[in-house]
């Protein structure tokens, strides 16, 4: 019989279950989702389930796209955090987990980072090679909170359907979705977001969202459930910094749920900002992963979003249009 695996037609000569075709592809079970015909195969059916001719299979697991302890934490108060969704973190540095060299330097920025959240992609299995390290080889999952994502889709349809595979692989909840409009900007699309986001509180989820910075928007995005809003520094990747702090400190002043800065940080200056808006917290991958030292970028990060949540715990001076000289002028020579 003949059955297609991610894409690719494989013929099977014999019949065999979905456990029974992942163990001849020499696959884990633990460590993948499956979605056969547009159907997600719970764990628990993997040996029931059988494979038919023509089945169309979607085999799946998390790539790079808990709490820490010993120095990785935060040099804050420890009544300081931020919750979300009823689970509370120190560390308001979230990170990604893609464009690293390998899975050891990502295992190295993120320890560096003192992050406690990581989002992570989901993705195909190399089904010709299944011997490939996985992400939770080298990033535990019993350690780090792992924060499915939706990177790459287009359409509420497919954001959906990527975030239920990834509860099904790993049985998160807490999710961060974003549904992108094009690919020369991977600004989101509104209405594909808001389509999204409703589906997926519907079906159970803790929804963190990725969306432009209006006011607006965010605001209604909160009124729907999602548990925390992620307001757009500038383009994914691009690294221009806060382009919009008017706005981002509005979104935060308007919400009760986390506000979190992601995407655009170029550099630890852009961290600062963001924390010193009163931002909850900044999500960046490509300003750690794309340093020329990324693990010395990490350690940067941190201290940055500890410098800038430090100052807007402070408050900083007024500012004012003359000098105002630091030295008292009382007893002058």
């Amino acid at each position: 019989m003949q059955v297609t695996i991610n894409g690719e037609a494989r013929p099977l000569s014999t019949a065999t279950t979905v456990e029974g075709l992942l163990t001849t592809l020499g696959i884990d079970p633990r460590k993948v989702a499956v979605e056969r015909n547009l159907e997600i195969v719970p764990k628990s059916a993997f040996q029931q389930t059988p494979v038919t001719d023509g089945d169309r299979l979607e085999i799946v697991h998390f790539i790079g796209g808990g709490l820490p302890d010993g120095d990785r934490m935060p040099a804050l108060d420890a009544d300081d955090f931020f919750e979300v969704a009823g689970r509370r973190f120190r560390s308001r540095l979230l990170v990604g987990t893609g464009k690293y060299k390998d899975f050891e330097e990502t295992r190295l920025a993120i320890e560096a980072s003192g992050a406690e959240i990581v989002t992570v992609a989901v993705r195909r299995v190399n089904v010709s090679d299944p011997s490939q390290p996985m992400l939770v080889d080298y990033v535990d999952p019993k350690v780090y909170t792992y924060l499915p994502n939706t990177a790459g889709c287009f359409t509420a349809q497919d954001a959906v359907r990527t975030l239920r595979l990834a509860r099904e692989a790993g049985g998160w909840d807490l999710v961060k979705l974003e549904v992108l409009g094009d690919q020369k900007t991977l600004y989101p699309n509104i209405t594909e977001t808001l389509a999204a986001a409703e589906a997926l509180i519907a079906d159970g989820f803790k929804v963190m969202v990725y969306t432009n910075d209006d006011p607006i928007v965010a605001k209604r995005l909160e009124d729907m459930g999602c548990v925390a809003v992620m307001p757009l520094g500038s383009l994914i990747g691009s690294g221009l910094g806060i382009m919009n702090p008017v706005n981002i400190r509005l979104i935060k002043e308007s919400l009760s749920v986390p506000v979190l800065v992601d995407a655009g940080v170029g550099t630890a200056s852009d961290a600062a900002v963001a924390m010193e808006l009163g931002c909850d917290g900044v999500l960046m991958n490509t300003a750690i992963a794309g340093a020329k030292d990324p693990i010395k970028m990490a350690r940067a990060m941190k201290l940055a979003i500890e410098a800038g949540r430090l100052s807007y715990q402070a408050g900083r001076m007024p500012k004012k249009m003359y000098a105002d000289p630091s030295s008292p002028l009382a007893g002058l020579i």
